[in-house]
């Protein structure tokens, strides 16, 4: 069943139009840029706008069509990046006050293959501090606010990225996923989000949280538009050891194939998790029911021990965490607080320089590896972990593709969380889980709350399963289209 999936998206329609010579790339650009000036001052997604950069870079592309040449499938599309992404010369801070002033040498990998394609940055956005956050509120520089409602939050770490695709300021971002971090700003900002294998994209030149579960991803307004872009973005890289030798899927060839004959199971655990608003367990059960009525096989399943991944997370990432940011110590680069010998340069420098959930996490993570509690704590977590990818693995055995909510919630009012940690942590319980296996999953706009405000379903996939989770995606999509119109 392939009627109703939408066959493309404004990323993709956009780089036709410039390849064409039907708009210039330069004039895209002016657009976006002013959009990004009218806007973004209420809504904070940006911390660094690039417009002379995108103006060159725009123009280069411009060049190449009038030359006959094609700038790549992405051809003068703005992107916007999150602020953990090197960028040459460019300020790239992660959201921290510990790398006030530094100036990367050199671009990721994912920042080399976006202007391989021809698209043109505008700017990097803003996120949780070091990516540690479900709200943007973490940030060193001040919190982002949701397009949809300022006086609520676009959700995080990603929350930048999210935003400023929702407010129409680049159609494509890219964001980073640790436990939820593209996946659960794209619910709340009612845009696509999708979290690739871990593997699939390279994360050199992404700074690190924790590196086991760190993944770079993409941001659209269409399901087909998140599948180009992650199409451009992925593939092996040597400059990444954990970066998969293999080709990866390509994304976009599944999008118009429908779901007529799939196996697809709606995890309980996940549709009964702790937190979860009647309002999203009721749309993810209309997610369900327009899938079966699409022609795909349902039903629910259990993958018991999903319902361990937050505490699991809650100790494996930050004892990541605590060995990455030790490397943030005032004598490399970054800001440097002067002390009268060494360790009170470090102790001042790192007292300065992180915020109250960095310092949080790093002290979590150095308690769980520290002696007489590593077995305890930090081994027990990862024992978990391979329960956890044992249960799913039972599952995709007998499903192709599974569902879940995204975030238990919509947008929550700016402040509400930010004195309790644990209700913070709580919105990422049903993502953390694919972060902790390594599988993809992406999250789908599908409905409202009684506020009006967006929900997304979460399509999840086995480990190189992107083609059946865009193609599962697309019918969401379309169900959810359909749904609204009616």
């Amino acid at each position: 069943m392939t009627s109703g999936v939408p066959t493309g998206g404004p990323a993709s329609a956009l780089a036709a139009s410039v390849r064409a010579g039907e708009r210039s790339a330069v004039e895209v650009v002016e657009d976006h840029l002013a959009r990004i000036a009218a806007g973004d001052g209420e809504l904070h997604s940006f911390l660094t706008v690039t417009a002379d950069a995108a103006r060159r870079s725009a123009a280069e592309v411009d060049r190449a069509v009038a030359a006959g040449i094609d700038p790549g499938p992405l051809a003068g599309v703005p992107v916007a990046l999150k602020d953990n992404l090197c960028t040459r010369g460019v300020p790239t801070t992660a959201g921290s006050r510990i790398l006030e002033g530094w100036l990367p040498p050199y671009d990721a990998t994912v920042v080399t293959r976006l202007a391989s394609a021809g698209a043109v940055v505008v700017g990097k956005t803003n996120l949780d501090e070091f990516a540690m956050g479900s709200s943007t509120e973490s940030s060193a520089f001040g919190p982002t606010r949701n397009p949809h409602d300022p006086s609520r939050v676009p959700g995080g770490s990603s929350g930048g990225s999210a935003a400023a695709v929702a407010a129409g300021f680049a159609p494509l971002a890219i964001g980073s996923d640790t436990g939820g971090s593209v996946r659960q700003p794209a619910a709340l900002c009612g845009v696509v989000g999708a979290k690739p294998t871990y593997g699939t994209v390279s994360r050199y030149g992404l700074i690190a949280f924790a590196s086991s579960l760190d993944q770079i991803g993409p941001f659209a307004t269409t399901v087909s538009d998140a599948a180009l872009l992650l199409d451009v973005i992925a593939g092996h890289d040597p400059a990444d050891s954990t970066s998969l030798a293999s080709p990866p899927p390509r994304a976009s060839a599944a999008v118009q194939r429908g779901v007529d004959g799939l196996r697809i199971g709606l995890v309980s655990e996940l549709a009964a998790a702790e937190g979860l608003d009647p309002q999203v367990a009721a749309r993810t059960r209309e997610a369900a029911e327009a899938l079966a009525a699409a022609g795909a096989d349902l039903e629910e399943v259990s993958v018991p021990a999903a319902v361990y991944g937050l505490s699991a997370y809650y100790l494996i990432a930050p004892a990541e965490a605590s060995s990455n940011l030790a490397r943030y110590d005032g004598v490399r680069y970054g800001l440097r607080e002067e002390g009268d010998d060494i360790t009170e340069m470090y102790i001042r420098t790192r007292s300065a320089g992180f915020g109250p959930e960095v310092k949080r996490r790093i002290m979590l993570g150095t308690y769980a590896l520290s002696a007489g509690y590593y077995d305890a704590y930090y081994a027990k977590a990862q024992k978990v972990r391979t329960l956890l990818v044992g249960d799913f693995d039972a599952a995709y055995r007998r499903f192709d593709a599974l569902i879940a909510p995204t975030a238990p919630g919509g947008a929550f009012p700016l402040g509400s969380k930010t004195a309790d940690p644990l209700a913070m942590y709580l919105n990422d319980v049903c993502t953390i889980p694919s972060n902790l296996a390594g599988h993809p999953a992406i999250s789908v706009p599908f409905g409202t709350d009684r506020s009006g405000l967006p929900l997304g379903v979460q399509v999840l996939a086995p480990a190189l399963g992107e083609t059946v989770m865009f193609q599962v995606a697309a019918a969401l999509e379309a169900a959810a289209v359909e749904v609204a119109a009616r």
